[in-house]
């Protein structure tokens, strides 16, 4: 920059710099080091380039003399030693030397002059040897923000280095480094040669040791060696430690401290944690706000912490949280206020305080960044029970927090039995009808997940009747079920609870009871009946809705589930074995109908829930989504609570494919696998469903019997199917030892081809299928021990039955939900057996039906995790899957 200053400076200056700083200073000059940045009459800024490649900024400020020449008031740098040093010294030997003398003089000129004054100078005094000074350990603390390129993704990363430079003063001179040489200090009428004290230098080196410093071995601009022995820590929680809790016992101790504006730990103190709940009675939602009080000021930290769990994911993980220790500090960044109430701050919180708060923003660090408040559902009262017990300053919320604990206790509520119940209640149903009460008292609903023929229809009636005693039934309730429930659901209420009045609304005569609906206690219905009735029956306000096997809604976009939503009723209630059959978009179903919004819409719900745990398994957001629901689903176990049961023994039979069955087989499979893999190309896997499931049920039929394939050849001699003829010996021993027999099959024309076998054999039988008008017939007749074995189809007779009598379980052909099968095995392991139950599953050998044995375990995974809170597999039909259900037969001599 172009000089504009237009008056000399004054030859004076000189006199206040000492001898070496001038000598090094026109050295600097020479190797033209200065840069002038701005030199006018009143102000010189400058950069002068030191030892070690360090660069320093200087500020001189100047005033007219009445001579008409400049005079210094200041002199200034950046350097350590501040003021009047051999930077500054450079600067204005820079600045005379280009603007007081013409080029071809000014050399000679000014060196003539700067001898002249120093000639003028008195003699140097003498010498004092001091020994006696102790120094005075002196702290510097700065940091420094770089970028640097990052090899592991390849991109430039910024960084912020800390650094500590140790020196020590001896009557205002600095030094360090441990040479311990003499320092020399000039007075006005001595100069005195002190002495270093080594040992006490050390001391002072020990306790930065002891305090975690180490020597620094990288380079940094942090701060230049000039600033003394520079030192490190660890990282950033060192740092943190130190400048919280030695930091202010150093400066106690004497030592000096000097802390840069940039040093990125320069903590404000917190004062205190505040809370503000924003509600009102008409709403169903209430408005959070979380923060902190620095210097008066209340500072919110919900957009800083949600901020911080996005770009720190393991704050997310409860488990990892809790191993930190309450007195671990985390280092938080606060921006400056808009209003300009506050510049930006830091501050360090403890995990003590901040654990609960975390956990209480896990559910929601989804939201938009900025936000300083969250808007939640009153049912989230829950979330603020991890914040009681924290010191914090309350402000409203009475009603949701005490909403809150009364909804974290929810299981605590034992409700009284009601009088007149036909039944004495196990524990776990006595337990399972107070959780009802309380969700009744609490103005929400909720899943009773229990395992099949642990009673949930008993405990639902108790529950009913204990509305209708308290006379809180001044409106109908309502089940909604599959039409075979119905005779069921009529036997069960006639007999347990006698004093509700019934209505079974289903039939052609159903129509003339929809004017008298008012009239009845409880109202029973069906799924394929409720959306041709929903215009009549929204119309009727109900007290408790109910939805027996309510995986029937799993669909949320199925005119049932439709339906179901219309209907107006203070508490829905699901009953359902299986609330997670496939996917966890059924869940999202239930919740929906239960509380909707509870789980955000379908698209949020697949983003934050259903991909991260499906396609990632992740563990973190599994277990969000087990927190969001567990106050509202209760699920208990056969193993759990009826240990007075039998043990049930799982086995594979496994059988071989004859010789016409592998023929076709082969050749089906090369055709189908040709075709899938010609969709899945053009669609990709997840739009190539219907093809898929297509081929698979050509090859399950194929492993059952070749009759079910259209198309087939059949062999001209010998068996159409090696499973049958397989089915038949078995049946044949376990008849012989009077075993009691439940078939499935989820084809009904397979089951006409064992009642084919069976009339050959003059064995007598029960069937049922969704044909089956009668239903009570067959049962009673297998129950009463007329029949040994009693055919079923899977989808008709999976739900609804008790079968106690039975003791054998057979299940002819898989499928890939693990939960239809365990509901049909249900149908005879349940509460009342007293025999041990044995459950075979027939699996043709290397075929279709052994992968998808695979694929269950995966999907009995999903469930577990979700509803009983362990890890989830990822179960995700992948292309892998694809090769390995449409992979061609073993060899039948290479064996297994």
């Amino acid at each position: 920059m172009t000089p504009s200053m237009t008056k000399p400076l004054a030859p004076s200056w000189v006199s206040r710099f000492k001898e070496q700083s001038l000598e090094r200073g026109r050295r600097y000059a020479m190797e033209n080091r200065v840069r002038i940045v701005q030199a006018g009459d009143s102000t010189i800024t400058a950069s002068c380039e030191g030892s070690g490649g360090n660069v320093y900024r200087q500020t001189i400020h100047l005033r007219e003399s009445a001579k008409g020449t400049l005079l210094i008031v200041d002199a200034n740098c950046t350097c350590p030693v501040r003021t009047h040093c051999k930077h500054t010294a450079a600067v204005l030997l820079k600045v005379q030397e280009t603007l007081a003398y013409p080029a071809a003089e000014k050399d000679a000129e000014l060196l003539e002059k700067l001898q002249a004054v120093l000639d003028a100078r008195p003699p140097a005094p003498p010498q004092q040897v001091v020994d006696d000074v102790l120094p005075v350990p002196r702290l510097w603390l700065a940091s420094v923000e770089f970028s640097a390129f990052e090899p592991r993704n390849g991109r430039m990363q910024r960084y912020i280095q800390h650094r500590a430079a140790l020196s020590f003063n001896y009557l205002g001179e600095y030094a360090s480094g441990q040479k311990n040489a003499d320092i020399i200090q000039r007075q006005e009428h001595q100069s005195l040669r002190i002495k270093r004290q080594p040992e006490a230098e050390k001391a002072c080196r020990e306790q930065l040791r002891l305090l975690g410093f180490k020597i620094a071995t990288r380079q940094s601009k942090a701060l230049p060696e000039s600033a003394g022995e520079l030192y490190e820590m660890v990282n950033d929680s060192a740092w943190l430690n130190f400048t919280l809790n030695e930091l202010p016992g150093l400066r106690n101790l004497g030592w000096e401290l000097q802390i840069d504006e940039d040093f990125g730990f320069d903590l404000s103190t917190v004062d205190d944690w505040y809370a503000t709940v924003d509600e009102a009675p008409e709403r169903d939602w209430f408005d959070l706000e979380l923060g902190i009080i620095v210097n008066g000021e209340r500072l919110s930290l919900l957009p800083i912490l949600l901020n911080l769990m996005r770009s720190h994911t393991e704050l997310l993980n409860p488990e990892r949280l809790a191993r930190r220790r309450d007195d671990e500090l985390i280092l938080v960044n606060i921006p400056a206020s808009p209003n300009g109430s506050h510049g930006p701050l830091q501050v360090a919180l403890p995990y003590g305080r901040l654990k609960p708060v975390l956990v209480t923003l896990g559910e929601f660090y989804l939201e938009e960044p900025g936000t300083t408040t969250l808007r939640l559902s009153s049912a989230d009262a829950t979330r603020l029970n991890p914040l009681d017990g924290l010191p914090l300053l309350w402000e409203g919320g009475e009603q949701i927090r005490s909403f809150a604990e009364r909804l974290r206790d929810i299981r605590e509520f034992s409700a009284s039995i009601p009088e007149g119940l036909n039944a004495t209640l196990r524990p776990y149903q006595h337990e399972g009808l107070s959780w009802m009460q309380s969700l009744r008292q609490l103005e929400v609903g909720g899943i009773l997940a229990d395992d099949m023929g642990l009673g949930k229809t008993l405990q639902t009636l108790a529950h009913i009747l204990s509305e209708k005693n308290a006379g809180r039934l001044d409106r109908p309730c309502m089940v909604v079920m599959p039409t075979s429930l119905i005779p069921n659901w009529v036997d069960e209420a006639a007999h347990f609870t006698p004093q509700l009045k019934v209505l079974a609304l289903y039939g052609a005569a159903r129509k003339k009871h929809f004017e008298q609906l008012q009239d009845y206690d409880l109202i029973l219905t069906t799924y394929a009946l409720l959306p041709k009735d929903i215009e009549k029956l929204k119309l009727q306000p109900l007290h408790v809705l109910v939805l027996d096997e309510a995986q029937y809604i799993k669909n949320p976009g199925s005119k049932a589930a439709h339906a179901a939503r219309e209907l107006n009723a203070r508490q829905r209630l699901c009953l359902s074995g299986t609330p997670l059959e496939n996917h966890l978009g059924e869940l999202w179903s239930l919740f929906h109908f239960l509380l909707p919004g509870w789980l955000g819409d379908i698209k949020g719900f697949n983003r934050d829930y259903r991909v991260p745990i499906e396609k990632r398994a992740s563990e973190v957001r599994l277990q969000h989504l087990n927190g969001r629901i567990k106050p509202f689903l209760l699920r208990r176990t056969k193993e759990q609570v009826a240990t007075e049961l039998p043990p049930k023994t799982e086995i594979i039979h496994w059988v071989e494919l004859n010789e016409a069955q592998r023929d076709v087989y082969e050749t089906m499979r090369l055709a189908m696998d040709k075709k899938v893999r010609d969709e899945i190309t053009r669609k990709g896997v997840a739009r190539s469903q219907i093809i898929i499931l297509e081929a698979l049920l050509k090859l399950r039929q194929v492993c059952c019997d070749l009759r079910l394939v259209n198309g087939a050849t059949l062999p001209a001699r010998g068996s159409a199917s090696g499973k049958l003829d397989s089915l038949m010996e078995m049946l044949d021993e376990l008849f012989a030892e009077g075993r009691r027999i439940l078939l499935f099959s989820q084809f009904t024309s397979m089951l006409a081809l064992i009642e084919a076998e069976l009339h050959k054999r003059n064995v007598a039988y029960a069937l049922l299928t969704g044909q089956t008008r009668d239903r009570r017939t067959p049962v009673k007749d297998f129950q009463s021990g007329k029949l040994q074995i009693f055919l079923i189809s899977l989808k008709a007779g999976g739900v609804g039955l008790n079968l106690t009598e039975a003791d054998t379980v057979i299940h002819y052909d898989p499928w890939w939900n693990p939960a239809a099968e365990n509901q049909a095995t249900d149908r005879a392991y349940r509460i009342g057996q007293e025999k041990p139950v044995f459950v075979y599953k027939m699996i043709a050998r290397g075929t279709v039906e052994e992968k998808i044995q695979h694929l269950q375990r995966e999907k009995s995974d999903l469930a577990a995790g979700v509803l009983d809170g362990r890890q989830a597999g990822d179960w995700q039909l992948q292309n892998e899957d694809i090769e390995a259900l449409f992979a061609p037969l073993p060899d039948k001599k290479a064996g297994r």
